[in-house]
């Protein structure tokens, strides 16, 4: 056990049992309860007493803290469906971001790096992939991975330039605005990070932040567009915690923008990242068709 650790345990009189690691967490068992200690990366304590005041509790309690770790109360996980916990956790963020909404003033530069930054991304890879395209059709014989990829480069360009006036679209609205909606955002939605034992948690806060409310929507569905219906799970959210109109535009601006696929790989290896690429640019063609208002749907 660290020295630390160790230190803190003697003073407070706790007697140690056994010490575990379990998906790459110490747990220390005692006489009475289990403990899990975190290495601290940041001091949390702050934020945990905001989220108090704003009558948000949906996290592990801190019981002891030394310079380096924080101790926790070992939680007992209910084991859920994965569908079980995505709702759960929709649920959960819409508490969140309703329990610490405040509106910031705002000037013409607040958010003019967040539109140059994404402009740039966005035009960036439209120059990528044109590069690439332009290589692959001077191939004389195409390989099965330059062949799956220009089969759909139409969908890839049509991503980024729906993506591209989106953008144009949400900062001429913000443009226009004198204050923004800002909460809190967990800013690391997994799985994983949910537990349920009296009541629900969300854990791992060490990246939470306050910002645009969308961003941790954005973080969900980047990471589980494959597994979920998020046309559902957007709609548990929206009925305790409607998204502003710039929210919808700008959510919908950042999924659409694809990743940059390298392409110095084998070609097994290429074909399954192109074909995991279109899946991405697909599903979320069909959830902007499905969920937004035809005018933010793309054309």
């Amino acid at each position: 056990m660290n020295k630390e650790i160790r230190e803190l345990f003697t003073n407070n009189h706790i007697i140690t049992k056994k010490i575990t690691i379990k998906n790459n967490i110490r747990m220390i068992e005692t006489e009475k309860e289990i403990f899990v200690i975190k290495k601290k990366e940041h001091d949390l304590g702050p934020l945990y007493k905001y989220l108090k005041s704003r009558s948000f509790d949906y996290f592990p309690e801190i019981l002891y803290q030394t310079k380096n770790y924080d101790i926790y109360r070992y939680i007992e996980d209910v084991p859920l469906q994965q569908e079980e916990k995505a709702n759960d956790i929709m649920k959960l963020i819409t508490l969140l971001h309703s329990k610490t909404t405040f509106y910031k003033e705002i000037d013409e530069n607040t958010y003019k790096e967040l539109y140059e930054n994404t402009k740039n991304r966005i035009e960036y890879l439209i120059n990528y992939y044109q590069d690439i395209t332009e290589l692959i059709e001077r191939e004389e014989y195409m390989s099965p991975a330059s062949y799956l990829f220009i089969r759909n480069i139409s969908k890839l360009f049509l991503a980024l330039n729906y993506s591209k006036n989106q953008i144009d679209k949400w900062y001429q609205i913000i443009s226009e605005k004198k204050r923004v909606r800002i909460t809190q955002i967990h800013n690391n939605l997994k799985l994983e990070h949910y537990l349920l034992e009296q009541k629900p948690y969300l854990i791992s806060w060490n990246k939470s932040k306050k910002d645009i409310p969308i961003y941790d929507l954005v973080n969900f569905y980047q990471n589980y567009y494959q597994i979920f219906d998020f046309c559902s799970l957007l709609h548990t959210y929206e009925m305790h915690y409607p998204m502003l109109k710039e929210e919808k535009i700008l959510f919908s601006a950042l999924i659409s923008i694809p990743q940059k696929i390298d392409f110095n790989t084998n070609e097994l290896e290429l074909c399954q990242k192109i074909r995991t690429f279109y899946d991405y640019l697909f599903i979320t063609d069909k959830l902007i068709l499905d969920y937004f208002p035809k005018e933010d749907q793309k054309k």
